[in-house]
Formats: structure tokens, sequence, C-alpha cells
């Protein structure tokens, strides 16, 4: 006979505890069975009670499952939890992370709206506002991320968001997150920032005065590339637009992954500082290797941003260290194809570490204004640090170190 638990219970006594222990508990709702494990629902629809609760559901009226594509039991723990570690009132979950750039922008923003984003992000981002989201009408202008008074120079009076990456990919330039959405309010403007390179494990951005955080879940969320997903969270009020974007769109997450990144979640706070501390030992040491033109991590002083990034971050300064070698592009690619151990490829967040060339990968799409202006050159190599022995990495590094 299984034992009738209350599925409210555990969500009541997570009041005030540490952000390891929300990793691990919280969003958790056991079903009638008492599972101690996260259960998975593999289910695409739901069964009523009878025909008036079916309709109290549909509309609204009454909480409850409806269709999978926007409420499935999996997912929403996954949201809940991924919302009490960013601080957020509400997290809604989508299949990839630039569905959730999309929905952000597709759910809050019209035609004549006005966006601002950074010239420091993912080229895929780039490419979205440019090819896409201007054709519909939103008008976009790009802005030097560090730049706060350039940030207050372009903002209009029909700014609607302004979006940006900090830590940038993958140069690792940071914004006052604090000082940006006090220009952003000033005009009645909402920060979006994208803590995909951070995770709420060392920013959370809501906390700092950002209005709304996007993830691509495929990244340290997951934490062992084998999932795609991704993630908006913010305040009711905005989710509320989110959730009826998703809801008629249907970029779900699957509850599958959801279920994968409830298993990261619990190991973030753990792998995000192992990361750190090897990509800040790599970082060190490419800076002191001739035929290393340039290092850019955040956690080493010869950062422009370094002292920034001590107040913005706990627990250290990311994973992902971007460098430029002797050589330009030829050279980075003899860098890259001389490595054995690190695999080559342009994800991140993994377990295993990567590297690839960004200018030809991913911001391959962008023009080489765009790059340029991007500061992505055609020298630069970006490597996500994974969990490896820090010594293989550098004797792996050093292939690459002989053959420029």
């Amino acid at each position: 006979m299984t034992q009738d638990w209350d599925a409210g219970r555990l969500d009541s006594d997570l009041e005030g505890v540490s952000f390891d222990t929300l990793a691990v508990r919280a969003g958790q709702h056991r079903t009638p069975e008492g599972e101690h494990s996260d259960p998975l629902f593999f289910t695409s629809s739901y069964v009523f009670r009878t025909a008036a609760d079916a309709a109290a559901r549909f509309a609204g009226d009454v909480p409850g499952n409806v269709y999978s594509r926007y409420t499935n039991p999996t997912v929403r723990s996954f949201e809940e939890r991924l919302a009490a570690l960013e601080g957020a009132e509400q997290a809604v979950a989508f299949a990839t992370g630039m569905a959730a750039i999309t929905a952000v922008v597709m759910s809050l923003c019209s035609a004549g709206d006005h966006v601002l984003v950074s010239q420091s992000v993912f080229g895929s981002t780039i490419s979205l506002f440019e090819k896409y989201f201007k054709r519909f009408g939103v008008e976009v202008t790009y802005v030097p991320l560090a730049d706060i008074a350039g940030w207050e120079q372009a903002i209009q009076g029909n700014t609607r968001l302004l979006f940006v990456e900090s830590p940038s990919n993958p140069l690792a330039e940071l914004v006052d997150i604090a000082a940006l959405a006090e220009v952003a309010h000033a005009r009645n403007a909402l920060l979006v920032v994208d803590n995909c390179f951070s995770t709420p494990a060392l920013q959370q951005p809501l906390k700092m005065g950002a209005d709304i955080v996007t993830h691509s879940a495929t990244k340290f969320i997951d934490g062992q590339g084998r999932c795609m997903g991704g993630a908006v969270a913010g305040r009711s009020e905005h989710m509320k637009e989110v959730v009826g974007f998703l809801r008629t769109a249907g970029a779900s997450l699957s509850p599958f992954n959801a279920w994968v990144f409830l298993k990261g979640l619990e190991t973030l706070n753990l792998r995000m500082r192992a990361h750190c501390a090897s990509a800040q030992a790599l970082a060190e040491w490419l800076e002191q290797q001739d035929g290393i033109e340039r290092v850019h991590y955040s956690g080493l002083p010869s950062h422009p941003q370094h002292e920034l990034a001590k107040r913005q971050t706990r627990g250290g300064f990311g994973a992902v260290v971007s460098f430029e070698v002797r050589g330009g592009k030829e050279g980075a690619w003899r860098f890259i194809d001389a490595t054995r151990l690190i695999s080559i490829t342009a994800n991140l967040g993994d377990s295993k570490t990567t590297i690839t060339h960004p200018g030809t990968t991913s911001h391959g799409r962008l023009t080489p204004q765009e790059r340029e202006a991007a500061g992505i050159r055609d020298s630069l190599i970006r490597v996500a640090v994974g969990l490896e022995d820090v010594a293989d990495l550098q004797a792996d590094l050093m292939r690459g170190l002989a053959a420029l």
C-alpha cells in the first residue's frame, strides 16, 4: 500500500536553506508512491476527473496538468529548482537556449519596439536578432558590453529590452549588471542577462537588478554534454507572457531532458568550482607561454575587468579560457589540430575539455565586420575547461604550442 505523501511538504521546509541544499531538494514533489529520486513523467496528455475539471484546467481556473507541451511534472520540477537557485519567482523551460531567447523577445516585444544588444554575444544570438527579429519590425542596436555611457546614449523611448551576456562568449567580457539595470529601469526597459557561462553557482544577476535571466541548460547545467535545453527566469508577471508563448509556439523541453538537468543541478556547485580552479590554473600558465599573445580570462589580474569580476561573481571566474596565438588563423588551426586529448568541438560546459576556433565555428556566420566589432580575431582559440587533471591538459596544450 502506497503512502499518502504531502506534495508541498518539501518546498515548505526549504526556506532559508543554502544554495547547495536548494540544488538537491528544491522543486521535488513526491508522488503517492513515495519515490526518493525525482520521478520522470513520460506522457503527452492527462486524464481529468470530469468534463468540468478538464474545462477548468484548460481555462487556467484551477491548477493542474493539461498537456505536456507546457505542463509536465518533471519539467516543472526543473523549473522550480532553477528558479530557486536564481532567486527568481518563476522559471520556464525550453527545448534549447536559443528557443529561450526567442521566447523572451517574442513574448515581451512587438513590432516597433527597440532592443539594445551587446556586441559581445554568441554568434547565433546576433543572427537571431539580425535575420529574424528585424524582419518582424523589432529595431536592434548593438552596444559595446562594458560601455555604460554607450548604453545610456543608445537607449530610446521605444526601447523595451537590453540584452547582454556577462561574462561574454568567448572573451569573458563583463558589464556592471547593477549599473546597467539602473540605466534600463530609468527608461522603463527590462534588462535580460544570459547567465549561461556563470550559472547561478557563480552569479545571480536577478539579485543585482536584472529582470530576466536566460540559460542554455545544454552547457553547465547538464554538465556532461548529454541533452539540449534552455530556460528563462524572472518575475511572474513577465514569465506569464513567456508561458503564453511556450503554450502556443511549443518549443518545449522534453521530460527526459528535464530529468537529466535536475540531476545536473544537484552537482552544479561542486562542478563549477572544479571547472573554475582548473581554468584559473590554465589561464595563469598560458600567460607565461611563448607563442601566446594574449589570454582572456577575468580571473587574471591582467583582465581589464578583473576587479568587477571579483565583485560580481563568487567561487571562481568560470570555465572558459580564450587566448590569441601567434600566426593568425593558420597558427590557431595548427595549434588546435596538434592537440590529442582535448575534444575539437564548439560545445562547452562538458566534463570533457573542448577546444574550438570561434571565428570559423560559433561566430563563423557573422560578417568580418561583425566579428571585428565583437573582438573575434582569426588568432583566437577558445578552451572550455572540463574536469580532467590540469597537468594532462597542460601537456596537451603544449602540443599545440609546439606546433606554432
